[in-house]
């Protein structure tokens, strides 16, 4: 990284004057990773999403800059469409199903009903359904309720353009989010409940908090060993989960923590992250499993991330 950037971990030395034009950029860098991670669904794109953002800003007359947040939303937003639409091509390659980069959160996120939501593993398998405008618009205006106006110059459309991409986006997305929002608590106790059930090998509690048409989804990138396709069915769910723990003996470990806003399971065989399960909840019952072994997808589960709106 070159003199004068701002890292995604560190925005400037302790102790180095910092100028307007960092000063600002860190100040809205958590809204501003948050916009290119609900985007992009990947952690490590959304960092270097924010360093072409950094680059672009550090070149503004800040003086022609009315809105210091509106403007790196703008600047964010289309480094972030232009990483989607090249991300798309490569996804089609990918091997197995696809799921988005967990993140390991703080309480906060969770008490931000809305935040955690829209982060989450569920939401963000429903964003990708979206085409890359739609997404940008329906998180610009759901998630962070800007301005038909600011999005329009974000996108590079019309605001009466904006205006019907919005409700084509909430539309699709409204027919496919979890039917209501589960409280905390609920998702804690499901999660405790198939958190005991996967460590003792019981089948039939697994089958009590496993809706008949769970789905199981599980990511190993063509790295690590993983299911190729959806498995349906609380019966091969339950099954397949007892027996994979069951191959992997007493070195496994399971550690709950919040994983984009709700609870989750950190699984770790030897001390070493394994994988990442998070969970979709209905009416009690657990209606997706998502497993992610890729391990260039398990960097930001051993720190919280830091998301705002």
């Amino acid at each position: 990284m070159g003199e004068g950037q701002v890292g995604a971990g560190e925005p400037y030395a302790h102790g180095e004057t910092v100028d307007p034009a960092t000063a600002a950029f860190v100040a809205h860098r958590n809204l501003l990773f948050t916009v290119a991670y609900e985007m992009l669904g990947s952690a490590a794109d959304a960092e270097d999403v924010l360093q072409e953002t950094w680059l672009r800003w550090a070149d503004v007359d800040l003086g022609t800059v009315r809105d210091q947040r509106a403007y790196l939303v703008r600047i964010v937003t289309r480094q972030a469409l232009m990483r989607l639409r090249a991300l798309g091509r490569r996804r089609e390659s990918y091997v197995g199903p696809w799921l988005p980069e967990p993140l390991l959160t703080a309480p906060d996120v969770a008490e931000d009903v809305e935040l955690a939501e829209s982060v989450s593993m569920a939401m963000l398998l429903v964003l990708e359904t979206l085409s890359p405008t739609e997404r940008a618009v329906f998180v610009l205006r759901e998630v962070f309720d800007l301005d038909y106006d600011e999005i329009a110059d974000a996108v590079g459309k019309s605001q009466a353009a904006v205006r019907q991409i919005a409700h084509r986006a909430r539309s699709h997305v409204a027919a496919r989010r979890p039917r209501d929002t589960v409280p905390p608590d609920q998702t804690r106790h499901a999660l405790q409940a198939f958190k005991q059930a996967v460590e003792t090998g019981d089948l039939q509690r697994l089958l009590d908090i496993l809706a008949p048409d769970v789905v199981l989804l599980s990511d190993g990138g063509g790295i690590k060993k993983a299911l190729t396709h959806p498995i349906v069915g609380a019966g091969k769910v339950a099954r397949l989960l007892t027996a994979g723990l069951d191959r992997f003996g007493d070195g496994v470990s399971v550690e709950p923590v919040q994983v984009n806003g709700y609870p989750g399971l950190v699984m770790r065989i030897g001390g070493e992250i394994d994988g990442v399960v998070a969970m979709r909840i209905e009416d009690g019952l657990v209606t997706g499993v998502y497993f992610v072994r890729n391990p260039a997808k398990l960097t930001h589960v051993e720190r919280e991330t830091a998301l705002s709106r």
